[in-house]
C-alpha cells in the first residue's frame, strides 16, 4: 500500500544548495516547506550501495531518523552502453580531482574511455528518489533520459555531463536547452512528476 505524503515539513538529504532550491520550488504550490540535511547540520553518510536505489535509500531514511521528519533523496548519474553502465553510481566519483569535483575533467575522462568504440555512444541519465519515514519506511520512484554522448561538448548551461548529452529527438545537448525544456524530459523532472503523483498530490 502507498503511503502518502501529509505534513508540511519535508527534508531533503542533500548538502547541495541547488538541489534544495529545485526541490523547494516544487513543493511548495503543495504547502510543503523543505530544509536540507547540510542546514540541520547533518553529516552525509557514506554511499556504500552499487545502485541509485540503495545510496538513495542510504540517504533518505539516514535523515528521517536523524530528524524525525520524513526525507526525500535522490542518486542519480550518467550510464554508458559501451562502457557496461559506467560510471553509473560512481559518476561524481569521476569528477574527482584533488582540486575538487571538475566535470570539464569528468567528460573528457569519459571520452577518453569511449575511443575505439563506434557511435552512437548511446547513454542514460538516470534518477532514482526515496521518499523515507522515521519509522523506516519508504516509497521509491525511477525516471531515465535516453540519448547519446556527443564530443566536442556543446552548451554553456546545464551541470555535470549535459555538456556532451544529447536526449533521443532533441538535436541539442542538455546544456544546450533552456531550464524548462531540460526539467521537461530529464531524468529528475520524471522521477519528480512520478514522486508527485504517487505520494503528494
Amino acid at each position: 500500500m502507498t503511503r502518502r505524503f501529509t505534513g508540511d515539513r519535508l527534508v531533503i538529504a542533500t548538502h547541495n544548495r541547488g538541489k534544495l532550491e529545485e526541490f523547494a520550488q516544487l513543493l511548495a504550490p503543495l504547502g510543503v516547506s523543505c530544509v536540507s540535511a547540510g542546514d540541520l547540520g547533518m553529516p552525509e553518510p557514506e554511499e556504500t550501495e552499487d545502485s541509485f536505489l540503495g545510496n538513495a535509500r542510504i540517504k533518505a531514511h539516514a535523515a528521517a531518523k536523524a530528524s524525525g521528519l520524513p526525507a526525500l533523496a535522490d542518486d542519480s548519474g550518467l550510464t554508458v552502453d559501451a562502457l557496461d553502465g559506467a560510471p553509473g553510481v560512481y559518476t561524481a566519483d569521476w569528477a574527482t580531482t584533488p582540486a575538487g569535483r571538475d566535470f570539464v575533467h569528468a567528460m573528457e575522462k569519459t571520452h577518453a574511455a569511449l575511443a575505439g568504440f563506434p557511435q552512437p555512444w548511446t547513454a542514460q541519465f538516470r534518477c532514482t528518489l526515496v521518499l523515507a519515514w522515521p519509522d523506516g519506511h519508504d516509497e521509491w520512484v525511477e525516471g531515465t533520459a535516453p540519448g547519446r554522448l556527443v564530443w566536442p561538448r556543446r552548451g554553456q548551461d546545464g551541470h555535470g555531463y549535459d555538456p556532451m548529452f544529447q536526449p533521443d529527438g532533441h538535436a541539442r545537448t542538455f546544456a544546450e536547452l533552456t531550464a524548462a525544456e531540460k526539467n521537461a524530459i530529464s531524468h529528475r523532472g520524471q522521477a519528480v512528476a512520478r514522486m508527485l503523483a504517487q505520494c503528494f498530490t
